[in-house]
């Protein structure tokens, strides 16, 4: 049951969420035939994620990624990126009375002041502009407005948080060009599954704030994925922010445990586990035989305090990362869970201010100094 108090803050702020992989699930699953999977309606037991149960998460504004595996050979990768932002604008255009695409803050008010859910774009992976600087400006003109610099492999210019050894130091010159051009852009320079090298490197030639769009915090949870806490200092520094994520393995170390033993058995048997599709398919079957242990709720409270007890209130978000992962802490099994755990960091003292700037605020804050900061360098 949704309290009031939580009711009026979802009303005012609603939730702004970094990540979501429904357009992946829709190529795997009905290769992108939105008759075949209709949002607008129940898609329960098929996606985590629909307009009937976003509605219900409080979810005002979502960052559909436009993923595709960094296996992809790079004009491949462009070609699957560019049919995957397709998708999104088209499941968009079939729901105008619910969706509306944004590439600006003044979009995502103009969606709210409308009734609608505001639609962003997100680049899952440097892999999908094949080192190409012209790809990286078209795909900001069909409103892609974060990159992820890197996904589970390193790319020709960044270095990846799961792929050893590092061969760039973080960033070479040109992934330094890369995010340079992206601030140019008023792209969110998205540091998610970079490595640490590629962190402060980002952080150190960005103008504009940068994101984490799915991560936590690996203090809480000790796995590459997360941020390190030398990193949550400086990005309080840069103005950025956490968007804290919900996939178990990155906040229940008794999940990243079993995850690890899973990734030795792939390994084992030949399957590389950062081929993301094939290594899911085997974990799906490994867990039938080795069930995860549980996901809980206070677990991804402790992530979402620690970011803001070492980063700050203004430098926490939420990135749930649905239709990306299984096995969620029961209250946030899909979109619609997000008033969960706002009710549980309520009960634990946070303010409605500060509820409002982990829903959304504190992106507005960054988007429209990102836009600032284009506007400058242009």
């Amino acid at each position: 049951m949704v309290s009031e108090r939580v009711r009026d803050i979802l009303a005012d702020q609603p939730v702004w969420d970094g990540h979501n992989d429904l357009a992946w699930a829709a190529r795997e699953q009905v290769a992108y035939d939105w008759d075949r999977l209709d949002i607008s309606g129940s898609t329960r037991g098929r996606t985590q994620t629909d307009i009937p149960r976003l509605r219900a998460g409080g979810v005002g504004a979502q960052y559909w990624s436009v993923y595709v595996p960094s296996t992809l050979p790079g004009a491949e990768a462009v070609v699957a990126t560019l049919e995957q932002i397709d998708a999104v604008h088209r499941m968009v255009a079939r729901n105008t009375d619910q969706l509306q695409l944004a590439v600006s803050v003044a979009d995502v008010e103009e969606a709210w002041a409308h009734g609608r859910i505001a639609s962003l774009l997100g680049a899952e992976g440097g892999h999908s502009i094949d080192g190409s600087l012209g790809v990286l400006r078209m795909f900001s003109a069909l409103g892609v407005s974060y990159m992820t610099l890197t996904h589970n492999d390193n790319t020709s210019w960044a270095d990846s948080a799961t792929d050893l050894p590092s061969e760039h130091g973080g960033l070479n010159g040109f992934g330094r060009e890369v995010v340079r051009e992206m601030n140019s852009l008023g792209m969110l320079v998205d540091l998610s599954h970079v490595a640490d090298g590629t962190m402060h490197a980002a952080l150190e030639v960005s103008q504009a704030p940068v994101i984490f769009s799915h991560s936590s915090a690996r203090a809480v949870c000790d796995v590459p994925r997360n941020v390190p806490d030398d990193v949550l200092v400086r990005l309080a520094d840069n103005g950025g922010v956490c968007m804290v994520t919900f996939v178990p393995h990155f906040v229940t170390p008794e999940v990243a445990q079993w995850k690890a033993a899973a990734e030795d058995v792939a390994e084992a048997e030949g399957v590389r586990v950062n081929d993301y599709p094939t290594f899911s398919a085997f974990l799906a079957r490994w867990r039938q035989e080795n069930p995860a242990p549980p996901s809980r709720l206070t677990d991804v409270v402790e992530h979402v305090e620690h970011v803001r007890e070492v980063a700050g209130v203004e430098h926490v978000g939420l990135g749930g990362d649905y239709d990306g992962a299984d096995g969620f802490a029961p209250e946030l099994a899909d979109v619609s869970g997000y008033p969960a755990l706002l009710e549980a960091l309520a009960e634990r003292g946070w303010s409605d201010a500060d509820l409002g700037q982990l829903t959304s605020r504190n992106m507005l804050r960054v988007m429209r100094d990102a836009e600032s900061v284009s506007n400058r360098l242009h």
